[in-house]
């Protein structure tokens, strides 16, 4: 399954920090990060809960990048 989350992100340096964040998160099966759209494209493996993946996700992402958000 595929979804597609509004982020909010400074940089495209650390928009590239994020999509690897979330590309080694437990659930994830691929992230692409688009800095100028502020969109974070997410797969996920099958069965697997997004919600909770996206929250590990996002506190992932905020050990590299404090200020950046995902709004899921």
């Amino acid at each position: 399954m595929k979804k597609s989350y509004k982020i909010e992100v400074d940089c495209a340096n650390c928009a590239n920090l994020m999509e690897e964040t979330a590309k080694k998160t437990k659930g994830v099966k691929n992230a692409v990060v688009n800095f100028m759209m502020q969109k974070m494209d997410v797969e996920f493996f099958d069965n697997t809960d997004e919600a909770s993946v996206m929250k590990e996700v996002l506190k992932n992402c905020k050990k590299v990048e404090e200020d950046c958000e995902i709004y899921i």
